[in-house]
């Protein structure tokens, strides 16, 4: 059975305006990123939104969740702003659904070719075929548990906690 990706934005998937320097979203990288790492693995993306998770509401988690729900598929990463991914996770895990989810994301946007983003989809698809169900958060070459991790915003790692 396929691996459903459910894109929900984040740094992951923002672009540099060169004139204005801001940030911005146009679509999601992931279809290039899978043609790079010469990806073979059946997958199914869908776009859900493409904002900050700093600006994501309950409602948008409760449509995050709604389509995790719904998805055939018994295996789902989600690509997610790294602020707000333990929130997203909790929310899910809360769900009780009997699926394996691994949220992922990026510090630095794609774009940019310096980031992270494309280890961490990496590691993210092989937590994603191999974890039991649950609800996972995969960054930094490590997997958590949703409810043992937190972003450490002085060193901008993900990190354990118990």
């Amino acid at each position: 059975m396929a691996i459903r990706i459910f894109v929900t934005g984040g740094t992951f998937d923002k672009e540099y305006n060169m004139m204005s320097g801001q940030l911005y979203f146009k679509d999601t990288h992931l279809k290039e990123i899978f043609e790079l790492g010469r990806c073979t693995l059946d997958i199914d993306i869908r776009t859900l939104m493409m904002i900050d998770s700093l600006e994501m509401t309950e409602n948008d988690r409760e449509l995050i969740k709604h389509h995790c729900m719904s998805a055939a598929e018994d295996q789902i990463l989600i690509t997610h702003g790294t602020d707000t991914m333990v929130e997203t996770a909790k929310v899910l895990a809360q769900a009780g659904l009997e699926k394996t989810i691994v949220l992922t994301g990026a510090m630095i946007p794609y774009k940019f070719g310096s980031s992270d983003g494309f280890f961490n989809l990496g590691n993210a698809l092989a937590f994603v075929q191999t974890l039991p169900d649950g609800v996972y958060i995969a960054m930094n070459g490590k997997c958590f548990s949703w409810d043992h991790v937190r972003k450490n915003k002085k060193t901008g790692y993900f990190e354990s906690v118990r």
